[in-house]
């Protein structure tokens, strides 16, 4: 771990400490401790990242109760032996269709709506290829912890239409990518993919 991404930890870890303590705790003093420790991790993290400080308070700062991890699932779709990749419109970089769970949406009923929005495709959901804790395996590494889950998925239907999220659509060959949004999946993840889609016996990963 490089001292950024240690730093970045160090943040978090006050944070979460911060945020129990200001949900289990009772004592008026103790909860002003926790206040300020909570303010000084934000800081930490302002400075660390660059981000505006009303950014820091709505992502780092913004959650209440026991801190948990956010979801995010990521839809693998195939044809030809070709993986389904679309482009981002702000960054121009490709990533598996995917995004926040929903708060009222299963994790397979999310992956159905984000292939959808940002693909134009039908899918079916057929089996989880991996359950990944994102600062493991994407970078840069964030404040908040998410859970990513990748879904092998069947192609019903569909057409790709622009829209606000992204501006093309293609299927590429493992050995073709194009330029990736690596905090949205790297090649490694990508690979695994095709791993699980040519592999009619995969087992789930998960850690």
């Amino acid at each position: 771990m490089n001292s950024d991404d240690q730093f970045i930890k160090w943040a978090t870890d006050l944070q979460s400490l911060a945020q129990a303590g200001l949900h289990y705790g009772h004592d008026v003093f103790d909860r002003e401790r926790y206040e300020k420790i909570r303010k000084i991790a934000g800081e930490m993290m302002a400075v660390r990242t660059g981000l505006p400080k009303e950014q820091i308070k709505t992502l780092f700062l913004g959650d209440e109760g026991y801190q948990t991890p956010k979801i995010d699932t990521r839809a693998a779709i195939f044809k030809d032996n070709k993986i389904l990749l679309v482009r981002e419109k702000m960054t121009q970089e490709w990533s598996l269709p995917g995004g926040w769970n929903d708060y009222d949406q299963t994790t397979a009923q999310n992956c159905v709506k984000e292939a959808y929005e940002e693909a134009g495709r039908v899918v079916r959901p057929v089996k989880i290829i991996a359950v990944q804790d994102r600062n493991h395996h994407n970078k840069p590494i964030l404040a908040t912890n998410i859970t990513k889950v990748f879904y092998l998925c069947k192609e019903i239907s569909g057409e790709f239409k622009p829209n606000d999220e992204t501006d093309a659509c293609d299927y590429f060959a493992l050995d073709n990518l194009p330029k990736l949004s690596l905090g949205r999946n790297t090649e490694k993840q990508i690979t695994m993919c095709f791993a699980a889609n040519n592999d009619p016996n995969w087992q789930t990963q998960f850690e």
